[in-house]
């Protein structure tokens, strides 16, 4: 695989962090964004740890905020940066909380611009860059974009699974095809769509996921690299506009 400049948001999340982790090792120059300075730094200093020839740079920057294209295009101007893929993951989990059963017009507004406004202004603004080497982008889902909850999981269902989440992942499933259409032949479009990952579940959770799960199990962290790296790969080459689903099989049934 040739080197290659790779733009990630929400470096700093669960998925993110694994995915910053693991190009940086495989020699790619790696960008990624975080809304949090502390978080930015100390990922840097674990992978420079672990890589010290790692070429990882941070971006601290705000989605919600008016400027964040041109603070990110100017950041990547005065380093010389030109990404040849962006991957869409950056999300914000106090979205995700429901308040008496409803999920607020404010949840629903901020978690859409995340999910799917931010990818397709950040994917217009890496394309319409003066010379702007971008010709892959991947964008994170969720089994949720692809079917609905199964309220059996949760003990709590409609206190514990937030419809926003799942519409807004549906909505950026279609986001890929029309990007892929949109911006063919120069660039590829893909989403992947993670089933469950380990980490935040309690064993009782994990234990209806396993039953609800043809392979019976959780997504371990180390999971949410194969997609990745195929979609990056030349195997991959005549696939745009397609959602890879990395679920243990969830959805096919």
């Amino acid at each position: 695989m040739n080197q290659k400049c790779i733009f990630i948001t929400g470096g700093t999340g669960k998925v993110g962090k694994k995915l910053v982790t693991h190009f940086v090792t495989k020699d790619h120059i790696v960008i990624f964004t975080s809304r949090s300075s502390e978080k930015e730094k100390q990922l840097i200093h674990e992978v420079k740890k672990l890589y010290p020839s790692g070429k990882i740079y941070g971006i601290n920057v705000d989605f919600e905020k008016d400027n964040y294209i041109q603070r990110i295009l100017n950041f990547l101007d005065n380093q010389y940066l030109k990404p040849h893929v962006l991957i869409n993951n950056a999300r914000n989990l106090n979205y995700t909380s429901i308040e008496s059963g409803i999920t607020t017009n404010k949840n629903w507004l901020g978690e859409f611009s995340l999910g799917v406004i931010v990818p397709y202004e950040l994917s217009m603004a890496f394309y319409q860059q003066s010379d702007s080497n971008l010709e892959n982008i991947i964008n994170v889902s969720s089994m949720y974009g692809v079917v609905p909850p199964n309220p059996h999981l949760y003990e709590d269902f409609h206190h514990q699974s937030p419809i926003n989440y799942g519409v807004t992942k549906a909505a950026l499933i279609h986001l890929t095809k029309e990007l892929a259409i949109r911006l063919a032949p120069d660039i590829r479009v893909n989403t992947i769509s993670y089933g469950g990952i380990e980490g935040r579940s309690n064993e009782l959770f994990k234990q209806r996921y396993a039953n609800l799960c043809p392979l019976g199990t959780m997504l371990q962290e180390e999971d949410v690299i194969g997609g990745a790296d195929f979609l990056m790969s030349n195997g991959s080459k005549m696939i745009t506009g397609q959602n890879i689903v990395v679920d243990g099989g969830w959805t096919v049934w």
